[in-house]
């Protein structure tokens, strides 16, 4: 138990043991001085004041044991609500505790994640950029070989014969195309 709240109680049980002592005690000098005053006026009843003093006095100690026995069974009741709180509130703040660790481990993981698909994304855009680019250089010495052929042919072969070889390699450069696709 905290120790302020421990002393912050017996504090308040020794006030309320003092406050309610007060009232009783005023009453039992009244009292007491009043019996007094009726012995002095009337001497021969002092037997009888005092024995009815006396049933007033047990009385009200009887009455202040009853009180003193409801103060400290409301104390004992105070005492165990405010442990029950106490209790509570320390699975409160350890179901807290255990709430915020599940969620920072959660984000962690939807980060590492996160950053697992980034990280595949980026492998996947890079080797298609790779592919994109070969197949461009492909397509470039390609047609540089076209080319390089198509003037030696030109300058080597006859007409048909050069209509001949054109329609071939069109022809396999076409289906070399469509495989490269």
């Amino acid at each position: 138990m905290n120790p302020l709240i421990s002393a912050a109680s017996v504090i308040a049980a020794g006030l309320a043991v003092g406050l309610a002592s007060i009232g009783p005690g005023v009453g039992q000098g009244t009292a007491a001085g009043q019996a007094v005053e009726g012995i002095a006026r009337q001497p021969e009843a002092e037997g009888k004041i005092r024995d009815n003093r006396k049933l007033k006095i047990l009385n009200t100690i009887r009455n202040s044991e009853e009180l003193q026995g409801g103060a400290i069974e409301r104390l004992e009741k105070a005492r165990a609500r405010l442990r029950k709180v106490e209790t509570e509130a320390d699975q409160f703040r350890a179901k807290g505790y255990s709430e915020i660790e599940r969620e920072k481990w959660n984000l962690i993981n939807s980060t590492s994640k996160t950053l697992e698909e980034l990280e595949n994304y980026k492998n996947e855009t890079i080797h298609f950029e790779q592919q994109r680019a070969i197949n461009q250089v492909r397509q470039r010495v390609f047609q540089q070989a076209l080319q390089a052929a198509l003037g030696t042919l030109n300058s080597c072969l006859n007409k048909e014969l050069h209509l001949r070889t054109i329609s071939a390699n069109i022809g396999i450069f076409g289906a070399m195309k469509e495989i490269t696709d």
